[in-house]
């Protein structure tokens, strides 16, 4: 696959200093001037003045410039407007609104961490030495981004522009509700869910194991409890445990580690699955909020007055 990832994401908040602050508490390096770092992805995350918050910009790292010229032309075909270099292209996705850069840039390098080692039945690697997990503090560091959620007001029409015009491919479904699309080896980079209206539902960050999950929630429960949403459980269709938090502005964010990996495309089959798969395979039950944001209302009217 030539794309190869999303590099960053530019959030519109319309109260940078409390959101920003947020982030600090989850693990993001504060750079100033509202741009946030993770380990080992830099600087991942913007945020910007918005009278609503919203999904600005997206930037996705493509190969070389083959694939800017795909891009460009396969939008054109389809009547949207770009703009950009031969080396960067940028396209508004006509039902969300987002804009979408894709730019040639190096491939991400992932620092290796050697996995704990855990005491389970008739195994036992760690005689009589504690785990070192229980010596972890937070804030828990993510790695990097690893995808987004959108809602969408047309989910068809949304997987069509990600897969036909940017280059995704479809990993998995459940037909009407909810798509997970991929532009690296991740089983997903972007999640798509039929919506009332089109929105930021969550950004995800990428950690280590269950036990950052755990350090890195324990942290925020901690700084402020009502902030957390729903966790710990794991995912069905991408098979990731996950924990989501609210910021101040109503993004959620989400911790996520083991989320399944997809080297070889021709070998992945995506699947149509039934509702049932398209939440947890195990976890607390899902708040209606996190289904439905209570703020939905008031995204709408701020799209309808932009």
């Amino acid at each position: 696959m030539s794309l190869h990832g999303l590099e960053s994401v530019t959030i519109g908040v319309p109260n940078v200093d409390q959101v920003g602050a947020f982030y600090t508490q989850f693990g993001l390096s504060d750079q100033g001037g509202g741009s946030f770092a993770t380990t080992d992805g830099g600087n991942q995350l913007q945020l910007v003045d918005q009278p609503y918050r919203r999904l600005v910009n997206a930037v996705i790292r493509a190969e070389d410039t083959d694939d800017i010229a795909r891009i460009r032309a396969a939008a054109e075909k389809v009547g949207l407007e770009t703009s950009g270099t031969d080396e960067q292209i940028a396209v508004v996705d006509p039902i969300a609104g987002a804009r979408f850069e894709v730019k040639i840039l190096p491939r991400l390098i992932e620092t290796e961490r050697a996995p704990l080692e855990f005491n389970s039945p008739g195994h036992t690697p760690r005689p009589g030495d504690r785990s070192p997990a229980i010596f972890e503090t937070g804030p828990t560091a993510p790695r990097r981004l690893g995808h987004v959620l959108m809602g969408t007001t047309d989910l068809d029409a949304s997987i069509r522009f990600y897969t036909e015009v940017l280059g995704f491919k479809l990993s998995d479904a459940v037909p009407g509700m909810i798509a997970f699309l991929r532009c690296s080896s991740d089983h997903h980079n972007i999640g798509l869910s039929q919506a009332p209206v089109s929105f930021l539902h969550h950004t995800s960050w990428q950690v280590d194991d269950v036990d950052a999950i755990g350090v890195g929630a324990q942290n925020l429960l901690a700084y402020d409890a009502e902030s957390s949403v729903w966790g710990l459980g794991r995912h069905f269709l991408g098979s990731n445990l996950f924990w989501y938090f609210r910021d101040p502005a109503g993004n959620f964010a989400e911790y996520y580690a083991d989320l399944d990996q997809i080297i070889d495309d021709d070998a992945w089959v995506a699947q149509n699955w039934d509702p049932a798969k398209s939440l947890y395979a195990w976890g607390p039950t899902v708040p209606a909020a996190f289904l439905a944001p209570p703020d939905l209302a008031d995204i709408a009217a701020g799209a309808a007055a932009a």
